[in-house]
């Protein structure tokens, strides 16, 4: 098996004296689609955010490509090729489809950002009919798209991405799962963390069922289907 890309190892972390996750351990391989699933609360956005250094590990490790990066300030776990794509999107409103994807390229492959964003409006054509709008003009689905394709401008090493198809239509949440299957194909490492259950097993590799900040299932996604009681219990299947 090849060594993992991503290796956490006991990761605990919270706020104030709210502990989140409690020792949590996850591994993504390279060119692998990792689902972590959980419902609201369950820690998912939290975990997301301590790999990212936006917020402080209290214990357990971070390793990425082998080297340890617990507590890393952002912008170097992004020069590393840790990419987030954040809930919520997060695109700068007033800034238009081009600099919001210029800005994806401004820690990490600067030097490769004209091809960089030629390779994004190939993925999304709707962003290159729309690259001179404002951001906050655009659909719900657009600015997820936005969204990851800013962070395509970086060349993710791994890209993980947090609730993609939140507050997205049915028929593009359709298209959202596509783009991620995809990405997966051009071999691209993607952390998936979602609440959407039956789409995102459907394209990953592995899963990781977390609850109460602790992960309760680790495998393939056919043994958590096949299992009643954990479809049951975790994932209200």
């Amino acid at each position: 098996m090849s060594a993992p890309l991503l290796d956490v190892r006991g990761l605990r972390s919270g706020y104030g004296a709210v502990e989140v996750l409690r020792g949590v351990d996850l591994q993504v391989l390279p060119g692998e689609t990792v689902a972590l699933l959980g419902s609201n609360g369950a820690g998912k956005t939290t975990f997301n955010m301590t790999l990212s250094g936006l917020v402080g590990a209290r214990a357990g490790q971070v390793l990425f490509e082998g080297q340890a990066i617990t507590n890393w300030h952002p912008r170097q776990v992004v020069a590393r090729g840790l990419i987030h794509v954040p809930e919520g999107r997060k695109v700068f409103p007033n800034l238009s489809v081009h600099e919001n994807l210029e800005l994806g390229a401004f820690t990490r492959a600067r030097a490769n950002r004209g091809h960089n964003l030629e390779r994004v409006y190939a993925t999304f054509p709707r962003l290159r009919e729309r690259q001179q709008q404002l951001a906050g003009t655009l659909s719900g689905g657009e600015q997820q798209m936005l969204a990851i394709g800013r962070g395509l401008m970086a060349e993710p090493q791994l890209l993980i991405l947090d609730e993609p198809s939140l507050g997205l239509s049915p028929l593009l949440v359709e298209e959202m799962f596509a783009l991620i299957a995809q990405l997966r194909t051009q071999g691209l490492a993607v952390l998936l963390v979602e609440q959407n259950v039956g789409q995102s097993l459907d394209i990953a590799d592995r899963a990781y069922v977390l609850e109460n900040g602790s992960i309760r299932f680790s495998g393939l996604p056919q043994a958590l289907l096949a299992s009643d009681t954990l479809r049951q219990a975790y994932l209200g299947m």
